[in-house]
Formats: C-alpha cells, structure tokens, sequence
C-alpha cells in the first residue's frame, strides 16, 4: 500500500510545530519513494529526517503500486530493480507518468555507464545506497527540483511564446491589408477583442476593388471565441477575396464559403453571420448580400440609418437552406458605409441594460458630424466602452469608408 506521511523530525521552514505550514513560506516539496526493499526504505526516510529538509513523504513499493496513485510528486526517488519493471525502462515509464517530476536514481548499483546513461535518460542525478548520508540526500533532492522547476518554466515559456506568434499569425490573417488603389477612398478599421485577450477571435472583414473600381467589402463573425474560431474566420475571409477576385456573383459566394465552413468546422454547432458590399463606380448605389448579420449603417453628416436590406440564414446554421439575395441599396452623395459585428451594441449603456441595435445606430448618428474616419471610430468606441465598464466579453470588428 502507498503510504503517505509528513516526515516527524523535519519540518519545513516557517512551519508551526503542529505541522501546519505559514502562508508566507512555500510548501514543503512532495517526496515519492519508489522502492521494494522495506530497510532501503525505511532508511531513506531516516536519512530524509536527518537532512533537516521538510518533505511530504511518500512510498510506493512497486511501480504499478505508484503509477495508480494519484499523489503529484515533485522528486521521485527511483530503484533501478523492482519487482514490475527494472532498468533504465523504469526511469521511462517514470518519467513518462510524471513529466514534471524531478526523478533522482537511488539504487545500490555502483555502475558509472548506468549512471551516466540514466542522466542522459531524463534523470536529475544518480545516487548509490550506502554511498549517501542525509545532508547529501536532503541537499541532492533540493537542488533536483529546483532545476526541474526551471526546465519546466523555461518549456512554459517557450510554450507560450510560441502561442503568441500563432495568435499573431492568426490576427494577419483576420486583419489583412485592404486591396485597393483609389486615393479618394478612405479606410478605417478596428478590432477589439473581448475582455482584452489577444486577438483570437472569430470575427474578420476584407476589403478588394476591382480594376473597373468597384469596391467589395465583407464583415463577419465565427461564433464564439478562440484559435479554431479564428482559423475558421481566416479560411472565410481568404475564401471571400479569393471567389471576389474570380469575379463570383455575391449569392454564389456564400454557397460556398458555406460550404468551406461546413467541411472545416471542428463540430457542427459553428455557424458564421456575413455580410458583403458592392459599391458601384459613381458610388451612388451599394448591393448588400447578409447572411444573418447586422445590415450596414448608411452615414451622412447629422444622420445614420440601417440599410434597408433582405436576411437570411447565417452560414452553417442549415447547410444547403440559405436564400441569399442581393438588395440595392441608395447612396446620398458623400455618404460613407460603415461595418460592424454584434459586439458594438452587446454592451451595457448608462441604465444598465444592453446598449442594442437601435440605440446604437443613434449614437453612431450623434458622431456623425466627425469627418476624419479615424477620429469617428476612436470616438465610437469611447462612448460604447464608457458605460460598459469591463462588462462585455465579446469581440467587436468595425470597418467605416467614406469617399469625398
């Protein structure tokens, strides 16, 4: 049987003489002794109390015995020859079951090949039985630790540092640079992600202009939040530009980008909302196709409305069912279009209730008076967050374009 039990002559620094560990001193580290042999056993407890080192103590005799327990060692003390395994397997399968474990050898083979081959193996040192006193033991399994604790956190950064370059990775691919040429067309975007966490959301917009200078814009939104939602709204976008740039009608476009999203989600539940523009030449007409997503918001100085435009189904929600149909709509000379995802009114107002749709568009209405669409959107933002303090959690994308 797993026996487990502090160690009676050595307590941990800054621990009370019941045992009871103070809050500002660091828990006494987790010994597991892997060991058949009850007088090594019994004197490798005694050899821990004479170090002085506070330990939890654990004993395993055997190493099926120590693999079903559910103790989370943080030094392994590992016999080489034991009745289930023996050798340099054991150390593997040691190793393998607590990989953040520091696992010292303690054995009664006096063998340098084994020792160094051990080291080499994943093992932090190497110690033979009779060849040890109690301060070497307490002094070896410290230090083992403490460099087990540094080639884990060192992995963890490595691990995260990694993550950090998918995610940026992974915004390129939300946020792309938009294909146009024309000098007159003024762009400005902004995305926001929830609760600010990196930009891992499923949220995207794009923006190409064709060589007779029709714009094409798109917006959309992956529901919920993380890399595969993010993964899924870079394939959409990529999908997007790349059927525009072919010259694919706008109702074909989202009979396949529904069919990318369908073949590449990872669970049936995903669905996208989207919507796409067509800005005619003379900019006095713009065709929207939606596919469940907010219509555009048509701005002119002193005013905003929503464009007046059909929905239907978003993308995924009923493969195969999805209507889409384009609406033309009427641009008023200097109007500008502006983009958005459902984050902009999912927060919370002054009252303490949802912003919403429609008091959204009139406080997009009430700054519609600003000019520079950069300067707009920073105000935008400011207002919606000035309510919200902190409270919303989801992602918010915004692309605003104006022409003379």
């Amino acid at each position: 049987m797993l026996s487990d039990a502090s160690l009676p002559t050595a307590l941990p620094v800054g621990t009370a003489s019941d045992g009871v560990e103070s809050a500002s001193s660091p828990p006494a580290p987790e010994v597991l002794l892997i060991e058949d042999d009850p007088g090594d056993a019994l004197l490798t407890r005694e050899l821990l109390a004479d170090s002085g080192m506070g330990t939890r103590f654990a004993h395993a005799n055997s190493l099926t015995e120590a693999a079903a327990a559910s103790t989370s060692p943080d030094c392994v003390l590992l016999d080489l020859h034991l009745p289930d395994c023996h050798g340099l397997e054991a150390l593997r399968q040691v190793l393998h079951r607590w990989p953040d474990a520091a696992v010292v050898v303690l054995t009664g083979l006096d063998d340098a090949a084994t020792g160094t081959a051990a080291v080499a193996a994943g093992a932090q040192d190497y110690l033979v039985k009779g060849h040890i006193d109690g301060t070497l033991l307490g002094r070896t399994i410290e230090y083992a630790v403490q460099r087990r604790r540094v080639v884990v956190t060192q992995r963890q950064l490595r691990d995260s540092r990694m993550q950090a370059s998918e995610n940026l990775r992974l915004q390129r691919g939300l946020l792309p640079t938009p294909l146009v040429t024309e000098p007159a067309l003024s762009v400005a975007s902004r995305y926001v992600p929830g609760r600010g966490r990196s930009l891992l959301g499923g949220d995207f917009f794009d923006l190409v202009q064709d060589e007779d200078h029709t714009i094409h814009a798109v917006i959309g939104d992956v529901c919920g939040n993380g890399p595969d939602e993010a993964a899924i709204g870079v394939g959409l976008r990529v999908g997007w530009r790349t059927l525009t740039l072919a010259g694919v009608d706008k109702a074909s476009r989202m009979r396949l980008l529904e069919q990318v999203l369908v073949a590449e989600r990872p669970h049936a539940a995903m669905f996208a909302t989207t919507c796409t523009i067509r800005v005619t030449p003379d900019r006095s007409t713009v065709v929207v196709v939606s596919a469940g997503h907010p219509p555009p918001l048509v701005i002119t100085p002193g005013d905003a409305h929503a464009a007046p435009i059909r929905h239907h189904l978003g993308l995924g929600m009923f493969p195969g069912r999805g209507r889409w149909q384009e609406s033309v709509v009427p641009l008023a000379a200097g109007a500008g279009l502006l983009l958005y995802t459902d984050g902009v009114y999912e927060g919370f107002a002054a009252d303490g209730t949802r912003l919403g749709e429609q008091r959204f568009v009139e406080l997009v209405g009430s700054l519609s008076t600003i000019t520079e669409p950069d300067d707009f959107l920073t105000a935008l933002l400011t207002e919606i967050r000035r309510h919200d303090e902190g409270r919303h959690n989801d992602d918010t994308a915004l692309l605003y374009l104006t022409w003379p």
